[in-house]
């Protein structure tokens, strides 16, 4: 029953996302704004919209740690099991502004969060100063648009058009049912995944920040993954890993920000457990995109098997982890005395050699 109410409510997040952002899109094209800024806004956040509902609805119903979880683990989720498929697919490449601008925002962010929870708890303050860098980030990618290329431009407006005269979703009721359907569907589902969430951690005796970070992160990511899988699948492989990088920024500044301000007084407490491990990993897996993106402005399928292969040994970290088991250490001392410098030695020498044989006649 707990898994059926689980895949119901992931079922109506999938499907509220989807219709939001189908009704938003609808009438702001309606009132005249591009299709380039529809992207980059509502349909850009609207992948995230499974993590907001469900990172709010938790803090509503007193389940902090869920609400935490589920952005920590989602962001580990992103890069690491997300961009590995997706690069085991086909290799993806990397746009020069994801590397100048994007990545540094996103580790921004997460050095941000940080910072924030150092004192464990993330307050309203903080979440108030994460929604507003959230709505300057918007407002600075909105301006920005403006100098795109008419190329980027046109095709955007291929991918994000209005609604057909006469078609049934072309007047402004019908677009309002679609904001206001999905919105239900969020709210529902966000309650039914975090019920089932809390009864398999009960079931299973793991806490609900180990549940919040494996099985409510996957869930709520699906959206990100059938994109990015999707764009990998039709070659259109720099969309892929746009799409992991902004919906990364987005969980910490838009989720968190929101998580923090209905708070209120009382704040998100952070779990002692959180700060000095699954941060620190959600860190680690940012900074480790700028040596990957790099190296060849490309993610091989090599380096999608490694990132893959590090999000398993890291589920399986957090399941000893909680079991306490007996191989918990000597699995930990393999990790950080061998595959962990073994990882770095290899992305060093590889960062070496393709510059040298980029420039070589």
């Amino acid at each position: 029953m707990n898994m059926l109410i689980f895949l119901g409510g992931l079922m109506l997040l999938v499907i509220g996302a989807n219709v939001l952002v189908r009704g938003a899109s609808k009438l702001a094209l309606s009132f005249g704004i591009s299709p380039l800024v529809v992207g980059l806004t509502i349909v850009a956040f609207g992948t995230s919209a499974p993590e907001v509902a469900v990172s709010v609805g938790a803090v509503l119903d007193g389940k902090t740690d869920i609400a935490i979880g589920n952005v920590v683990g989602s962001n580990i989720f992103n890069v690491l099991f997300i961009l590995g498929i997706s690069a085991l697919i086909a290799p993806l490449v990397v746009n020069i502004q994801l590397i100048r601008q994007e990545v540094p925002i996103m580790i921004g962010a997460s050095l941000l969060l940080l910072a924030l929870g150092l004192d464990g708890r993330l307050s309203f303050f903080d979440g108030g100063v994460l929604f507003v860098l959230l709505v300057s980030y918007t407002l600075f990618l909105v301006v920005q648009s403006r100098r795109e290329t008419q190329a980027a431009q046109d095709e955007y407006a291929q991918e994000i058009k209005p609604a057909e005269a006469g078609a049934w979703d072309d007047r402004l009721p019908a677009q309002l049912l679609l904001i206001g359907a999905g919105l239900a569907a969020l709210v529902f589902g966000s309650e039914y995944l975090v019920q089932a969430s809390v009864n398999f951690a009960k079931a299973m005796g793991v806490s609900d920040l180990v549940i919040g970070l494996t099985i409510v992160a996957a869930g709520t990511s699906m959206p990100e993954v059938a994109t990015s899988i999707t764009a990998a699948i039709k070659g259109e492989r720099d969309i892929a890993v746009g799409n992991v990088v902004g919906s990364n920024t987005f969980n910490i500044l838009g989720c968190l920000g929101l998580s923090g301000l209905v708070s209120g007084d009382l704040g998100l407490a952070m779990a002692s457990s959180l700060l000095a491990f699954d941060i620190w990993v959600m860190l680690a897996v940012a900074l480790a995109c700028l040596p990957v993106f790099i190296t060849g402005r490309e993610i091989a399928r090599w380096e999608g098997g490694v990132f893959l292969g590090y999000y398993v040994a890291y589920v399986a970290y957090l399941v000893l982890a909680a079991q306490q088991h007996a191989a918990l250490q000597a699995f930990s001392g393999v990790m950080l005395g061998f595959f962990i410098p073994l990882t770095v030695v290899t992305l060093v020498v590889v960062m070496i050699r393709r510059p040298a044989a980029s420039s070589a006649p």
